[in-house]
Formats: structure tokens, sequence, C-alpha cells
């Protein structure tokens, strides 16, 4: 193999290192912006898991106080 193409050929190797580095990087922004997603998803199902809670609480209190008057 000639040294033309030992160096062409590391430059390659140089090349696609330099496309993986670029691409994972990519891949660990879009996981970031999973998880944030994620994140949000859970803060608005507590939310609605308490305002439920609080809808049947009310229910029930109502229930009972109607049901002995």
């Amino acid at each position: 193999m000639g040294e033309d193409q030992v160096i062409k050929l590391l430059e390659e190797i140089r090349d696609l290192q330099k496309q993986h580095i670029e691409k994972y990087g990519e891949a660990l922004r879009n996981q970031d912006a999973s998880i944030q997603l994620q994140k949000q998803a859970v803060s608005r199902q507590k939310a609605v898991l308490i305002v439920l809670g609080i809808f049947l609480a009310v229910l029930l209190v109502f229930g009972i106080l109607g049901s002995k008057l």
C-alpha cells in the first residue's frame, strides 16, 4: 500500500470519526429533549391526578352527607 493510499485511508477514518462524534452529540441532545418532555408529561399527570383526587374526595364527602340527610 502506497503512502498516498495510507494518508487517504487515515483521512477517511478521521472524517468518519468526526461524523460519528457529531451524530453522537445530536443523539445526546435528542435524549435530553426527550427527558424534558417526559418530565413535563409526568408533571401534568400529577396535576390531573391531584385534581381528580380532590374531585373524588368532594363527591365522597357530599355523597356521605347527602345520604345522612
